[in-house]
Parts: C-alpha cells; sequence; structure tokens
C-alpha cells in the first residue's frame, strides 16, 4: 500500500505538471530552445543550408506502436535506442534515423528534441510550393496520435501556444500538415485533427504582425 501511494502521489504530480504546462506561453531562445520546455537527447539534426529562412512549420502525429500512447517508446525511437525486439512493429524501425523538433503527448505536456535553429530530420521526401527538402527550411511538430483517432484539448491548447512561440520566433509564413508535403507517401495529421480549431486558437494568440496562411 505504501509503495501503491507513492506511484499515485508521482501520478498526481505528473498530470498536475502536464497541466500546467499545457497552458504556458513558451518563447524561443536565441539559440533555437524552448525556454520551460523539456528537453531530450536527439542525435538525428544537423545545420541547416547556410542563410536559409525558416518559414514552414509542419504538423506530423506519432505513436509507437500504432494507437498505443504513453511510454518512451518515441523519445527512444528520436535518440537511437529503440529496442526494436520490443514488439513486432518496431522491427521495420532498424536503422531509422528521424526526429522531430518538438513532441506533444496526449496530456498536452511537450518535449523539445532538436533546436530550432537546426535541422530535424522529419519531413523525408517532400516539397512545399515548389520548394524540395523541406527539412531544410521547416520546423516540425509531432503530436502523439494517429490518424484514426481525436486529439486531446490538451494537445490543441499546447500546439497553438507552441506554434506561436515559434512563429515569433521565426519568420513563418506557413504551417501544414505532413499530408501536404509527402502526399501519397504520408497521411499526418490525418482527418481528426482540427485544423479550424487549431487556426483559430493560433489567431487569437499570435501578435499577427504577418500574415501566416494555413494549408490543411
Amino acid at each position: 500500500m505504501k509503495t501503491e501511494g507513492k506511484a499515485e502521489g508521482l501520478q498526481a504530480v505528473q498530470a498536475s505538471a502536464a497541466q500546467e504546462q499545457a497552458g504556458t506561453a513558451w518563447r524561443i531562445d536565441e539559440a533555437g530552445w524552448g525556454v520551460g520546455i523539456a528537453r531530450s537527447d536527439c542525435p538525428n539534426c544537423d545545420a541547416r543550408p547556410d542563410g536559409t529562412e525558416i518559414n514552414l512549420l509542419v504538423i506530423h502525429n506519432i505513436s509507437l506502436p500504432p494507437q498505443v500512447y504513453g511510454g518512451r517508446f518515441v523519445e527512444d525511437l528520436f535518440a537511437n535506442r529503440l529496442d526494436c525486439d520490443a514488439h513486432p512493429y518496431f522491427d521495420q524501425l532498424r536503422g531509422l534515423k528521424v526526429s522531430a523538433h518538438f513532441f506533444i503527448r496526449r496530456d498536452g505536456s511537450v518535449v523539445q528534441f532538436v533546436p530550432t535553429t537546426q535541422r530535424a530530420w522529419h519531413a523525408g521526401l517532400s516539397n512545399f510550393k515548389g520548394r524540395e527538402r523541406c527539412n531544410d527550411f521547416s520546423i516540425g511538430i509531432e503530436l502523439e496520435g494517429s490518424d484514426v483517432d481525436d486529439y486531446c484539448d490538451a494537445q490543441y491548447t499546447t500546439l497553438a501556444s507552441l506554434a506561436t512561440a515559434i512563429a515569433e520566433r521565426h519568420p513563418i509564413s506557413d504551417i501544414t500538415g505532413h499530408e501536404n508535403i509527402a502526399p501519397g507517401r504520408k497521411t499526418d495529421p490525418g482527418p481528426h485533427f482540427d485544423w479550424v480549431r487549431f487556426h483559430h486558437d493560433f489567431e487569437g494568440l499570435f501578435s499577427r504582425v504577418r500574415e501566416v496562411t494555413f494549408r490543411s
């Protein structure tokens, strides 16, 4: 009973911290790190081409295994330490080296893997408005989710705050989904992502010093 009490207490603290984080107004510092955002080690990144303007924000979804939420499998994948024997689905991920700048969990908590000034490996083979290699000029946010499940209220709250902080740090002109820069290859964030809600929440927070186009 004593051990259970400690576990329940820890869960309550974690839940409270996640709820508090979901309502936070963040800022991205000069080095590209979110102030007050948890960080996780990630070797899967490199320098952007010199002089590249970072003007695209890409929304993704991920869950490992698919539709299973919680745990550290996503963080382990981005850190190249995923135990590919832990689940049959993971066998296809052997040797894969990918990452995103941010990961928003179902409870609204967020982890940063790569500073926004660097290139994360999230887009793959991609094209936006005739420009290929979207990793060069974009920032990637992964939502813990799938194409068949609704996203959580806390995730929308965090996403709007985080996207606002990114757009105030970098000259973001477009926000789109992975499915739109890799059509036929990718489908995320999928039909259950509410673009209208996200757009509305973002507009309520962004200072609107310039126009940001949403391409759902």
